[in-house]
């Protein structure tokens, strides 16, 4: 930095004189100190001085603190023969089986680990050890030229572990065994029963699919060929599942295929981390003192006298304008250091700041530094779940539904089920607020997925049991109340139905009565003229029939009269309850405007607000983040 200033300096000197006359340089120059512009330069040197050894990250003095080890003993068993070069599975059965291993110190950091290496016959090719490094090398340099002796003893592998673990006695002792279970010696079974009445725990990792796979070699000329058995044909590879499944039974342990990317967070979860571990060492560790913040201090000092450190002496009143001003743009400059060495601290929002405001009660602020951290980390699954949680909190549910969704992609199996938690929540909510019910009951149904999804990871989380419940009895109450609705419909079809029917049958009778009236009137106006004809023509004997037949259609005229009053009583009748009814529905509805224009509400409107609030009589224990309520307030559990 030194050489740069002093190039910079003969260097601005060689520019000032090519594009300035040297009669005006000096009128320039008037009031410009080149001892100051040294002094500014030894101080931006010494800051950057100062900032080395900021980053060198000074320590001194102590503290002695006690650290205790606690932990499990796992030995992990690898099959190096020739059978694992198969490669139905990618790339190989044995790479595969390295990388799981690798994957399983990542999750015991507090466990001990060793190795035992086994084809034809085994040994320990790394102890029991805390060193990561240690086993990382181990399992690095497995290959099938490990153990010269071919073939699989899968007996051998077992006592090798049952002699490692001789001397420890006050430790649970687990045994995870990657192979194919291709054993050539059959007495794999009782030897895990025999490690397990010393109190082993076995769980096999089969490696391989059950079809199987022709085993591939290279020659020394580069060349692939098969391994040919005696007879010289191709041998393939199979997988024994079953004989894996009773090993791991001897000894109470569990058979796990090696399929995806969770199998050994499974393997840890479930069988590795309930055990009950033990204190493995204590030890006294320095814990120094960090002292980087004294020159970080003297350097921000240094660089501050730099930028206010003009090059220009302090000028007297009667000194020429030209050098007031040209000291007047000393405070503009200054200003503008400032605001740039200010710009990065108000413009990358941290995650911190965005917790702080989201327990200040400031969601949308929140919210907006969640954002502005995702635009430089899109990848964190973290930022996306505090995301998720701030958007719910504004109610912003669309917004908190993609951010949930994002989050599952972590690899973190706690964080996936938290995610699924809040996205039940979610959808719930989408449900709640929505006014169409079929919307209501589908997002009420992703709703329940999610919350099972939950479950299905932390079968212990009573939050999720409890909002899983709740949600299904509020979406069976849905369907109640949709089914009633549509019964209600068709009854009230059905009475429409009869009505119009009803009608349709007195209009026919009206009509009937009306042409049977006519059909009558008629008759006897005919038998009248027929009987006047029948009398002037044959005389006065016909008159005593005539006198009877008029006695006959006296009868008659008496007969329908007698009819055609039953039929005006009965219109009467009809008429006079039609007159009832809409008498009793004015009165009601006179009733009904009576108290609506009182504030009060009419018996009709208050079934259907106590129908409404029905649904809203239970109040679900949600809240967009893994610290959920169960019985009592908690807050919102954050990254």
């Amino acid at each position: 930095m030194i050489a740069f200033f002093w190039w910079a300096w003969r260097k601005r000197q060689q520019l000032m004189t090519q594009f300035t006359s040297a009669r005006l340089l000096g009128h320039l120059k008037v009031g410009v100190s080149p001892s100051r512009q040294k002094f500014r330069m030894a101080l931006v040197v010494a800051a950057v001085v100062f900032l080395i050894l900021t980053l060198a990250r000074p320590q001194w003095g102590f503290t002695l603190e006690e650290a205790r080890q606690r932990g499990l003993d796992i030995l992990v068993a690898i099959d190096t023969s020739n059978s694992m070069l198969a490669e139905d599975i990618q790339p190989n059965r044995l790479a595969r089986a390295r990388l799981a291993a690798l994957d399983l110190m990542h999750r015991a950091r507090t466990d001990r680990m060793g190795l035992v290496a086994f084809a034809g016959t085994a040994f320990l090719q790394c102890p029991l050890t805390l060193d990561d490094a240690a086993f990382s090398q181990s399992i690095d340099s497995l290959d099938t030229r490990t153990i010269s002796e071919g073939g699989t003893a899968l007996a051998e592998a077992i006592n090798t572990a049952r002699e490692t673990f001789k001397n420890e006695k006050d430790n649970h002792k687990v045994l995870v065994l990657f192979t194919d279970g291709e054993d050539q010696d059959m007495g794999a079974v009782s030897a895990a029963e025999k490690a397990a009445a010393e109190g082993m725990l076995i769980f096999t990792i089969g490696i391989g699919t059950p079809d199987g796979e022709l085993l591939r070699i290279k020659d020394e000329r580069g060349r692939v060929d098969y391994i040919r058995d005696e007879q010289g044909q191709p041998v393939k590879s199979r997988l024994n599942e079953k004989l894996l499944q009773e090993i791991a039974e001897a000894t109470k342990g569990f058979y796990l295929p090696l399929r995806g990317t969770k199998t050994m967070d499974m393997l840890y979860e479930q069988g590795i981390a309930p055990l009950p571990k033990s204190d493995k060492a204590s030890t006294l560790l320095k814990r120094f003192h960090e002292r980087y913040h004294w020159p970080l201090s003297i350097a921000i000092i240094l660089l501050i006298a730099e930028t206010f450190l003009p090059d220009r002496k302090r000028t007297r009143p009667e000194e020429s304008r030209m050098r007031s001003q040209t000291s007047s743009a000393m405070p503009t400059s200054t200003v503008a250091i400032l605001l740039l060495l200010a710009l990065p601290l108000s413009t990358f929002a941290s995650p911190s700041q965005a917790f702080r405001e989201y327990q200040a009660g400031k969601y949308q602020d929140a919210l907006k530094d969640y954002e502005n951290s995702l635009q430089r980390k899109s990848n964190d699954p973290r930022l996306h779940f505090n995301a998720g949680t701030a958007a719910y909190q504004t109610q912003q549910y669309d917004e908190a539904t993609k951010q949930f969704n994002d989050t599952l992609n972590s690899q973190d199996i706690q964080l996936q089920q938290q995610a699924y938690y809040n996205l039940g929540n979610t959808y719930f909510r989408l449900g709640q607020s929505d006014k169409d019910e079929k919307k209501k009951q589908e997002a009420w149904e992703n709703a329940l997925k999610h919350y099972e999804s939950a479950l299905k990871l932390n079968q212990q989380d009573q939050d999720a049991q409890f909002n899983h419940q709740f949600v299904q009895t509020q979406l069976e109450e849905l369907k109640k109340k949709q089914q009633q609705q549509q019964q209600n419909q068709s009854k009230d079809q059905s009475k429409q139905n009869s009505k119009d029917q009803n009608q349709k049958n007195q209009e026919s009778q009206d009509k009937q009565d009306q042409q049977n009236q006519e059909k009558d009137s008629q008759s006897k106006s005919d038998q009248q003229t027929q009987n006047k004809s029948q009398q002037g023509k044959n005389g006065q004997e016909k008159k005593d029939q005539g006198q009877e037949s008029n006695k006959q259609d006296q009868e008659k005229s008496q007969s329908q009269a007698k009819n055609q009053k039953e039929q005006s009583e009965k219109k009467d009748q009809a008429a006079q309850n039609q007159a009832a009814q809409s008498k009793e529905k004015s009165e009601e509805e006179q009733r009904e405007a009576a108290m609506m224009a009182a504030g009060q509400m009419t018996p009709q409107q208050a079934k259907q607000l106590l129908d409404s609030q029905k649904g809203e009589e239970e109040v679900l224990r949600l809240g967009p983040s893994s610290e959920k309520q169960l019985g009592r307030n908690r807050s919102l559990k954050n990254w």
